[in-house]
């Protein structure tokens, strides 16, 4: 889940909506959003995830999958879809068919007051700084395995920083000293 902090980190944050046809609530007054900063907000590229919402969840299989869907209204979805105007790109399947609609807004997020992670804030929302297409969603997640192997090279890093520190500190020197000829 993205992690938003300090004064001002929830306003104004550029976002992508994720949204399948399918998924909306039985009695059709909700729909299901997949929402993540986008990687091209300055808060987005040291982000590992993207996602709003982010919740593990452990399939009839037995393996484990991320829940990444909040819930909207269907107020609430035409306030994102009015904000992204034309800014919005379709999800097709392998089979080239149109499964959902990619949009791109604009708007603060505040945590969820039922489940976990954040929501939109969607009387905040408006136009976004940009353009989603075809490549966006490649974009999001090369940003998300960047940001992932950065964090995981500072950590070892740091591991191994203290270890040559210790040699440091302890006078011993990891170079063989020549022997000096003795005088006589």
């Amino acid at each position: 889940m993205a992690l938003l902090k300090g004064n001002g980190a929830m306003t104004g944050v550029n976002l992508i909506a994720r949204v399948y046809d399918n998924g909306t609530t039985k009695d059709g007054k909700s729909h299901y959003a997949d929402v993540q900063v986008d990687a091209r907000d300055p808060r987005g590229p040291e982000q590992t995830n993207l996602h709003l919402k982010s919740e593990r969840v452990k399939g009839d299989d037995g393996k484990t999958r991320y829940n990444n869907g909040a819930r909207y209204s269907v107020g609430q979805m035409e306030d994102i879809i009015k904000a992204a105007g034309p800014n919005t790109e379709p999800i097709t399947n392998k089979d080239g068919n149109q499964v959902g609609t990619l949009y791109g807004f604009k708007g603060n997020v505040m945590p969820a007051t039922r489940g976990t992670g954040l929501v939109v804030n969607t009387k905040s929302v408006e136009a976004s700084e940009f353009k989603v297409d075809g490549k966006t969603m490649e974009n999001q997640f090369t940003s998300m395995r960047s940001a992932h192997e950065l964090q995981a090279a500072t950590k070892k890093a740091q591991v191994e920083a203290p270890a040559v520190e210790q040699t440091a500190t302890t006078g011993q020197s990891t170079e063989t000293e020549a022997e000096q000829p003795a005088l006589g």
